[in-house]
């Protein structure tokens, strides 16, 4: 799947409401699949509020944190650095979470499409 394109949208504002710029890096909209038989990344798909957001999956379980601590080691691991980059804003018991990323929003965003196309 191609970074930003989602069943063929034209309008770049709503392809990219997955993730946002911001001074300190990015912000990115992930709905979390915890007990997977992998961890890794599964592209962009629609919430019914019509904005799209990225899917990405983890073994471990939802409890005690376990699922969310898995998610920031596979956001790291994919951009290339360290663990306390990645923060969790918001969603800690929901599967729709926000995670804050440190570093270049460009970069940033092309290493996660970069994963998402393997």
């Amino acid at each position: 799947m191609i970074c930003g394109s989602v069943s063929g949208l034209v309008d770049k504002t709503v392809q990219d409401s997955w993730c946002r710029a911001n001074p300190a890096g990015l912000r990115i909209t992930v709905r979390l699949t915890p007990g997977a038989s992998r961890d890794g990344l599964d592209g962009l798909e629609f919430g019914a509020d019509g904005r799209n957001y990225l899917k990405a999956r983890v073994t471990r379980e939802p409890e005690k944190g376990k699922a969310n601590k898995a998610l920031i080691a596979l956001v790291a691991k994919i951009c290339r650095f360290g663990k306390t980059s990645v923060k969790l804003v918001s969603g800690e018991t929901s599967r729709m979470k926000t995670l804050s990323i440190d570093g270049d929003s460009g970069v940033l965003k092309r290493k996660i499409c970069d994963a998402m196309a393997d």
